[in-house]
């Protein structure tokens, strides 16, 4: 379906964004989110096509136009190609959030060059890689945003989910970084996120023990990150930030 130019009263109509891991979990929930804020929705995964069908159906089912584009990130061929891919399966990208990523707890002495690669690779490289490509692709006429996801660990790094968290610190940097080379026409943030949903292999005990560790004593909610993502896509005067949507855990 391709991109409308415009549907009034939503203050992302006539955008187009393609959200990077956005079958499931955070990344279903943010894509929803942009539709309902008016932009056509690229929907990426690697594999998981039954939950990416039922994601982009959503999105059909708001109005909102959609398409899906599929690709493993590890690979740079990939991340390279992928706005080309998303701008071809339905508009010009003008917004990109890289949400995809690894997460492994190992820690240092457990942490071999395959591990450290793979974290890199996708959550660090394909960002890049990304937002390279987006830059040179975006319309001379038009604005850009990118919005990256990461982490609170990034901030406090720990020796828990060693190769993660190093290239989540790379990420901020990144970030930062990327916020001043493309400005003024693309602006860049992100969203360093808490326990916004438990590990999928969580234990039971997993959520009271990480309540504990929560000045707001509760966990952040997906939408809350949503929130968080509209208002850096509508502010235009906000670039090179971080906003943490961890319940105050980077605190303690």
């Amino acid at each position: 379906m391709k991109a409308q130019e415009d549907r009034s009263g939503q203050p992302l109509a006539g955008r187009t964004a393609l959200v990077t891991g956005a079958a499931r979990r955070v990344g279903r929930v943010l894509a929803l989110a942009l539709a309902r804020a008016g932009a056509a929705v690229v929907v990426h995964h690697r594999r998981s096509e039954q939950e990416a069908a039922a994601t982009a159906a959503e999105i059909a089912q708001l109005g909102a136009p959609v398409a899906l584009v599929k690709g493993d990130l590890a690979d740079p061929d990939v991340a390279a190609g992928l706005i080309d891919g998303a701008a071809r399966a339905l508009a010009p990208v003008d917004i990109l959030v890289n949400n995809a990523s690894v997460f492994e707890n190992a820690a240092f002495a457990d942490t071999d060059c395959e591990l450290w690669d793979e974290n890199h690779a996708v959550n660090l490289r394909a960002p890049f890689l990304l937002s390279r490509a987006f830059a040179r692709a975006l319309p001379g006429d038009r604005r850009g945003d990118i919005v990256n996801l990461n982490d609170w660990r990034a901030l406090r790094p720990g020796a828990d989910h060693f190769a993660y968290t190093v290239s989540k610190v790379g990420l901020g940097g990144l970030t930062q970084s990327l916020a001043v080379a493309l400005a003024p026409r693309i602006r860049v943030n992100e969203l360093a996120l808490g326990a916004v949903l438990p590990p999928e292999k969580a234990s039971e005990a997993y959520g009271h023990e990480l309540r504990r560790s929560i000045p707001l004593d509760r966990w952040p909610r997906p939408e809350e990150a949503a929130d968080a993502l509209l208002f850096l896509l509508t502010n235009s005067a906000v670039t090179g930030q971080t906003i943490l949507i961890d319940g105050g855990r980077h605190l303690v």
